[in-house]
């Protein structure tokens, strides 16, 4: 088995995906020159599938680094980097444009309050993810409420109620085992009558195969459009970046039962399987908008494509 590289404290450090292809594109320095051969690509494309791009992404790659590499177009290390680097963008620009989101954050000039549906299994990190969204709102100066429509999950209302009081938002929920719709629809009325600039409301987490707690999720949507005409503004799907294959899965079944808007890649590691990113947005065409970096409220960023390549191929 191949040595981990030292740090300099004597402590075994990872190899990053950028280091792991070089490892098998540039293990001879005519190899590019020369072309790919078979026990090259068989590599590459496990380096790529343990990173998590999937299977037609990294299908896609690999045969458009073949063809580039044999036309001469891609002979240097630094020539391989910037072919990735573009084809990865050009999946995020076309997931981008074909998800024709708005661009903008919640802010004290929207018209009515703007709602953001957060779906996802359990354990995935929805409560908090809405933490941090409450958190980078009253940052921009916005009310926003917090709406808590897991009913069921003993603590689940307490633990949003606590975020809320922390961060300074409105908390609406409901009695032990109480309608999570009936709570969306209080919650959106409140929101409406009190002027917030920003509902965000959580749902409970549930295996993608449930198809009656779907239904619920169909319920919560509707009943927000009801009260605010175009609600929910947003519905995005938190996954955790780490779940590999299971993200796919996830992202097909939510994005059947509701048009998705977005995802929120929580628990990210660029160094780690980052390809997961990547995979959804080709498969889905639904643009990645967040990536949750920690614990804390503060510990999340809007997705740049710009910068994940940079860090997924550094």
């Amino acid at each position: 088995m191949r040595q981990r590289k030292r740090d300099g404290t004597g402590r075994g450090r990872a190899r990053s995906l950028w280091q792991k292809i070089v490892d098998v594109s540039l293990t001879d320095v005519t190899t590019l020159v020369k072309g790919f051969d078979e026990d090259a690509i068989e590599e590459l494309e496990r380096v790529l599938l343990e990173a998590d791009f999937g299977v037609d992404v990294t299908m896609e790659l690999v045969e458009e680094l073949e063809r580039a590499a044999q036309r001469g177009k891609v002979k240097s290390e630094d020539d391989l980097r910037q072919f990735l680097a573009d084809r990865i963008r050009a999946v995020f620009d076309e997931a981008a444009e074909a998800g024709g989101l708005a661009e903008r954050e919640p802010g004290v000039d929207d018209d009515g309050p703007r709602v953001i549906l957060l779906l996802g299994v359990n354990g995935t990190g929805k409560t908090t993810t809405a933490a941090k969204l409450v958190h980078r709102a009253r940052g921009r100066g916005s009310t926003v409420m917090l709406a808590a429509t897991d009913t069921f999950r003993s603590g689940a209302q307490e633990q949003l109620r606590i975020w809320a009081d922390k961060l300074g938002a409105e908390f609406v929920g409901g009695q032990a085992g109480a309608d999570p719709a009936a709570v969306a629809f209080d919650a959106a009325s409140a929101a409406a009558s009190r002027g917030v600039d920003c509902l965000i409301v959580d749902t409970a987490g549930r295996l993608h195969t449930q198809r009656g707690l779907m239904e619920e999720l169909r319920k919560i949507d509707r009943v927000t459009g009801r009260i605010l005409p175009g609600a929910p503004h947003e519905r995005l799907l938190v996954v955790d970046a780490t779940a590999g294959q299971n993200v796919i899965h996830q992202a097909r079944e939510f994005g059947d039962a509701l048009p998705l808007t977005g995802i929120v890649l929580s628990k990210f590691d660029s160094s780690g399987r980052g390809g997961t990113a990547v995979a959804v947005a080709r498969d889905f065409h639904v643009p990645v908008r967040w990536l949750g970096t920690g614990e804390g409220a503060e510990d999340l960023e809007p997705f740049d494509a710009r910068l994940y390549v940079e860090k997924l191929l550094n």
